[in-house]
């Protein structure tokens, strides 16, 4: 009987550690794709041609500072093709989540303009869902770390 109680606790412990090292291969594999994802987004952005909407879900909402959030492919695409054409740069600095369906990215963004002049560095939290096509964005909240100018 004492072999059953003490043999127990170890099944249960190696049962934890291998959900444990499911998850953190979830969210590796989710970071991989998240990276790949942030590495075209600019350029995609610049192209103008709604190439920018293959990086978020069918039913994503954009929420830039200052403004109301901006939801739907039309509404995102206009937000894009209306703003500055930038190069931008993400900083991962966490990844959320079981890894399963949703995942929240944290991260610092750098923009640079077409001289490669830095003009603005901020932060976003993006939520990230997992559809039949990939990792795409559902949320994305940005803000800069700047001053707003009066």
């Amino acid at each position: 009987m004492k072999k059953i109680i003490f043999l127990f606790p170890l099944l249960a412990i190696a049962g934890i550690s291998e959900a444990q090292s499911k998850n953190n291969q979830q969210l590796e594999e989710a970071r991989k794709a998240i990276t790949a994802s942030n590495a075209v987004f600019s350029d995609l952005a610049m192209k103008g041609d709604g190439s920018i909407l293959s990086r978020y879900t069918e039913d994503a909402c954009l929420l830039p500072p200052n403004a109301a959030p901006l939801c739907g492919k039309e509404n995102i695409l206009k937000f894009f093709n209306g703003g500055p054409k930038v190069h931008c740069k993400f900083i991962i600095q966490n990844i959320y989540g079981s890894g399963n369906d949703f995942v929240t990215e944290e991260s610092n963004y750098e923009l640079y303009d077409l001289n490669h002049k830095l003009i603005d560095e901020g932060k976003i939290i993006v939520i990230w869902k997992k559809t039949k096509d990939g990792w795409k964005m559902h949320r994305d909240m940005f803000s800069s770390n700047r001053a707003v100018q009066q």
